[in-house]
């Protein structure tokens, strides 16, 4: 839906997601400006494809993901969203943070769904 509207907009939009847009081509290319719009969570190996994003986006570029975070191991327990089967990756704030410090970005949590994250420079993986 985010592409449809981005499109509208006049903006170049490229699809990727492991699971529904697997076209890896696209990875290829670099980006000032990268949604994860509820896609995040279908990362089967979350690291390879962060590092896969990160090498995607340009210096100063933004990394904007939007997923549902997990708030706490009680209320995980219960939650639907783990119930889809194509979700298989989990993120905290907690989990923003530490893949900011790992990348160099600026991290803001817009809302509990949106998290914004402005590559300030390259930094050596943790």
């Amino acid at each position: 839906m985010l592409a449809g509207i981005l499109e509208a907009a006049g903006h170049h939009v490229q699809l990727y997601d492991p699971f529904f847009y697997p076209d890896t081509k696209v990875l290829n290319q670099r980006y000032h400006f990268i949604t994860c719009t509820e896609a995040i969570e279908h990362f089967h190996s979350p690291a390879t494809e962060l590092a896969r994003l990160d090498a995607c986006l340009e210096n100063a570029g933004w990394l904007c993901v939007m997923t549902k975070r997990v708030i706490s191991a009680e209320r995980f327990a219960n939650w639907h969203y783990k119930n889809d089967p194509t979700h298989v990756s989990f993120f905290s704030d907690e989990t923003f943070y530490y893949i900011g410090r790992k990348y160099g970005y600026k991290v803001h949590l817009v809302s509990a769904d949106v998290v914004l994250m402005h590559k300030q420079s390259y930094t050596t993986p943790l």
